[in-house]
């Protein structure tokens, strides 16, 4: 909802204005370069500037340019706004104008807040609020509407965000990833099976600043149909997210592996998979510097993440795994996936059901699982990523 003759986008960040002024700048800068990546991936003519811990998008199509922000990793909210003098009069005139263009009924409220010198203008956050929620009666009562204010839970709520040199007017503070800039933090491997986790536990990490190097595992003959195909589409959804990042996806071929796991093993072959997928992640981690592996995994939602399996599977690498979803309910990482769009496409049953035996271990010993499984199962898991095919998102459809 934006007031009339909004003009510009005001984009707040959070975590990044408790950092020092240096690394402040340096993530502040990051951002804006993030958002304006953005912008150009979706054809919005903008423009990102910067001032006292807030960015301004200046765009003609303010609606865009806003659903553009609200998608940048580091935006905790956004809102089209109307710049005004920072004069008690100017305000109360735009929130005037404000009410008579949106207003329809029920309570409202005016939420100001005033920033920079104390001696900057005449009148505190307190005047604002107080001569505006005034504005904004007066113009309730003359459509013929019996004003109410609630603080608390209005219905109706206008905001002011007064500045040394200039005042914004805003009727809507629209929620935005959060987190830190992406390419603050050093990239990871986020291994991607298509599904319903691994996408949202991708997309996790990219909101805490580290881009991701996508890697499929191709099961082979014991993948499901389109297996390759929707793993791939769910990294393109999250291309929306990261245009300025590389998100191609590595195909690293574990049919054979695969093959050899159902022909010898049993109850411990879930594990020896996900041992052979984290290595060939740590492997491809290594040839492209990235620090970590992430997966979609959580505790004890299957029988090869039960928290004495997840230590097993832990034990074939030397680089940390990173689990943003270790501690999520299956409903709360659903919701995140419908959230990000990424849902759709990682709905086709998962190839790896077929792997897993009748009795799955849920409880497994190190030494017993690596006794159980081919002894060059790792080595295998490091040869395969060496020939790691690159598959381009441009090509995928």
């Amino acid at each position: 909802m934006q007031p009339p003759d909004a003009d510009v986008v005001l984009v707040r960040h959070g975590e990044i204005g408790v950092k020092s002024d240096q690394v402040r700048r340096k993530m502040e800068t990051r951002l804006a370069e993030n958002l304006e990546a953005l912008l150009g991936s979706r054809a919005i003519d903008g423009q990102v500037t910067r001032n006292r811990n807030r960015l301004y998008v200046h765009a003609e199509d303010l609606e865009a340019a806003t659903e553009a922000a609200t998608d940048c990793f580091g935006v905790v909210s956004a809102s089209p706004a109307r710049t005004v003098e920072p004069t008690l009069a100017a305000i109360c005139e735009a929130l005037a104008e404000a009410t008579n263009a949106h207003y329809e009924s029920g309570s409202f409220a005016v939420t100001a807040r005033r920033a920079g010198a104390t001696d900057a203008h005449p009148f505190s956050s307190e005047d604002i609020g107080r001569e505006g929620g005034s504005a904004v009666w007066d113009a309730i009562d003359a459509m013929g509407e019996t004003p109410v204010v609630d603080l608390d839970e209005p219905d109706f709520e206008l905001f002011v965000e007064c500045r040394e040199d200039t005042a914004y007017v805003f009727l809507e503070k629209r929620d935005g990833p959060g987190g830190l800039p992406l390419r603050t933090q050093q990239p990871m491997v986020a291994l991607v099976s298509g599904g319903i986790d691994s996408p949202v536990a991708a997309w996790e990490i990219m909101r805490r600043g580290s881009p991701i190097v996508p890697v499929y595992v191709d099961l082979g003959d014991q993948g499901g149909a389109d297996h390759r195909a929707r793993a791939v589409s769910t990294v393109g959804a999250l291309e929306r997210y990261a245009p300025n990042v590389d998100l191609d996806v590595r195909v690293v071929h574990g049919g054979d592996v695969v093959s050899d796991l159902v022909a010898t093993m049993d109850d411990h072959r879930m594990l020896s998979l996900r041992r052979f997928m984290v290595t060939v992640g740590e492997a491809v981690a290594r040839s492209v510097g990235a620090v970590g592996i992430v997966t979609g995994e959580a505790i004890g939602q299957k029988s090869s993440q039960t928290a004495a399996n997840l230590a097993v599977t832990d034990a074939a690498v030397d680089l940390p795994v990173h689990r943003p979803n270790l501690t999520r309910d299956k409903a709360d990482i659903i919701a995140t996936a419908r959230d990000i769009d990424t849902y759709d496409d990682s709905t086709i049953p998962a190839g790896c059901n077929r792997v897993a035996p009748s009795f799955p271990e849920t409880n497994a010993d190190l030494s017993a699982v690596e006794q159980a499984e081919p002894a060059d199962l790792l080595e295998r898991a490091r040869s395969v990523a060496r020939d790691a095919e690159i598959v381009s998102l441009a090509d995928r459809d």
